[in-house]
């Protein structure tokens, strides 16, 4: 089973964002965005899209799809 959810708390955290700060940029509640990081609720694949650009990774690799190559890294 893939706990992509686990994957929007590590990215916020290595940015440096608190779930308030991406709730603005995802302009829903700081409670919402909370739900989804605990897996109570499915993020919207527009909410994917944009955390994806932000952190500038595929919506695969936030989903715990694919893992970025050493090369891919650089």
């Amino acid at each position: 089973m893939n706990i992509y959810f686990k994957n929007l708390k590590k990215y916020r955290i290595q940015f440096g964002l608190t779930q308030a700060d991406i709730a603005h940029i995802l302009q829903t509640r700081q409670e919402q965005y909370s739900k989804y990081e605990l897996g109570k609720r499915e993020i919207p694949v527009h909410h994917l899209i944009t955390l994806s650009m932000l952190y500038d990774i595929s919506v695969d690799e936030l989903l715990g799809l694919k893992k970025r190559t050493k090369k891919e890294q650089k």
